[in-house]
């Protein structure tokens, strides 16, 4: 695919949930059962965007985007749509996004840097989709 999809669209989120579930093996992710969801704030005209993950003994069984409201999750991740996009380029690991205070997380902290490696194969995944960040 050479054409590049917009972030976070329907096209975009289409092209995620295809990868994901050819990509991602559950042994990997540990077979884990979880679901986070990831608020962008300040993206594009000033909207706020979400991306929501839910997998189930480590398959991915739902993968959405759009603008908010957002699907309820066990974790919610939030910060700036620029650090979130930094993330999906595979530029910033999200470990070291939540550490440096550049993005706020709600749950259970423990686990959640438990997973974080789990999010950041994730992320390596859909890094792999020609995007259209539309930075703001």
């Amino acid at each position: 695919m050479d054409e590049k999809l917009e972030y976070l669209s329907a096209r975009w989120r289409d092209e995620g949930l295809k990868l994901l579930v050819s990509e991602i093996d559950p042994a990997k992710m540990h077979n884990v059962t979880t679901s986070m969801v990831d608020i962008y704030e300040n993206g594009p005209e000033g909207k706020e965007y979400f991306l929501y993950l839910k997998c189930e003994d480590g398959k991915v069984v739902a993968f959405e985007t759009g603008e908010l409201p957002a699907p309820e999750a066990e974790f919610i991740i939030r910060g700036p749509y620029s650090v979130f996009a930094s993330i999906t380029r595979g530029e910033l690991s999200s470990t070291r996004a939540l550490m440096t205070g550049k993005l706020r997380l709600k749950g259970n902290m423990a686990k959640a840097v438990r997973l974080a490696p789990l999010a950041d194969r994730v992320n390596k995944v859909l890094s792999m989709i020609p995007t259209d960040y539309r930075e703001v």
